[in-house]
């Protein structure tokens, strides 16, 4: 496991809440029950929040007044890079569990973390150990969120340079960016791609039934999705089968499968699972190390979305 971790440890919570994890678990498990798209919310959560400020629950916060007792916070939900960002309610559901056995002891930043992964263990993929330890932010801001997270449209060469300064080598960055194998995109995400003239690197077939899913230039009122992979409720690597067939859905996945530095990557991992869950592991436990609030910085917020 990544060694700069900022003060995190394995089993923080093992004498002052010791089922925490499991608690957290079993509490996933059973709202992936009601809803199998649970797990993709939850993953891109924590990439949300690691992005913004680090890993410290500051994409749950709701915007506050200025208040003596409150710091001024604007929702980064607030944030267009926020679209289609869901199932805060999951958050809060494990948090009373907690609460109740626990008050006052686990944070939600180290919820956002456990339960993330969690879904991706409960979605058939690897099993990660973590650490813990996170404290949680006391603001958030849009701005920053506008500022520090990648709109859909963003080239692969951005994202490998901002991920290399946040210690995320280009491995780490193909093998989080295949995260993209749980989920939908939403038309907003892909008319880059397809008007006013068709992506050339889209099949013709596929960028068709991508046009008839997707009719709108300005497409802000269609609701339509689009898979990620063809199997979005499973966590597994066809991703890299379909990048390299050319049924990548957003800008940056389709590059990854033309692009020097990342091509033999992906051919990597479309072919040998282990190694992509080997490597899938290893980036998201660097990358849930990013910039983390420890021992007396921020607090263990009692309820997600406001400060105490």
């Amino acid at each position: 496991m990544d060694a700069a971790a900022g003060g995190l440890t394995p089993g923080f919570y093992q004498q002052s809440c010791p089922n925490a994890e499991s608690m957290t678990r079993s509490t996933v498990q059973r709202l992936t029950l009601l809803d199998p798209t649970l797990s993709a919310a939850l993953v891109r959560l924590v990439f949300h929040d690691c992005q913004v400020q680090g890993c410290d629950g500051s994409i749950l916060l709701a915007t506050t007044k200025n208040q003596s007792f409150s710091p001024v916070t604007t929702s980064e939900l607030a944030s267009s890079n926020n679209f289609g960002i869901r199932r805060l309610d999951a958050i809060d559901r494990i948090k009373s569990v907690l609460e109740a056995s626990c008050p006052g002891v686990v944070s939600c930043a180290d919820i956002v973390v456990m339960a993330a992964r969690d879904a991706i263990a409960l979605s058939g993929g690897p099993t990660i150990p973590i650490l813990t330890g996170r404290r949680d932010g006391t603001t958030a801001s849009a701005k920053q969120a506008d500022d520090s997270l990648f709109p859909p449209q963003t080239p692969l060469d951005r994202v490998l340079s901002v991920f290399q300064s946040q210690g995320l080598d280009t491995v780490d960055t193909v093998a989080l960016l295949g995260g993209h194998t749980l989920g939908v995109s939403h038309c907003p995400s892909v008319v880059n791609r397809l008007y006013p003239r068709m992506d050339s690197s889209l099949p013709l077939g596929f960028g068709a039934s991508l046009r008839l899913r997707c009719p709108a230039t300005i497409p802000m009122n269609n609701l339509s999705i689009i898979a990620n992979d063809f199997t979005n409720l499973a966590f597994d690597n066809r991703f890299y089968s379909d990048v390299i067939a050319g049924t990548g859905v957003l800008t940056v996945d389709q590059q990854l499968a033309s692009d020097p530095r990342t091509r033999g990557i992906v051919n990597q991992f479309a072919a040998d699972r282990a190694a992509f869950f080997r490597a899938f592991a290893r980036g998201f436990q660097k990358m849930s190390h990013l910039n983390v609030l420890t021992s007396n910085a921020g607090q263990v917020r009692r309820s997600c979305r406001t400060a105490n």
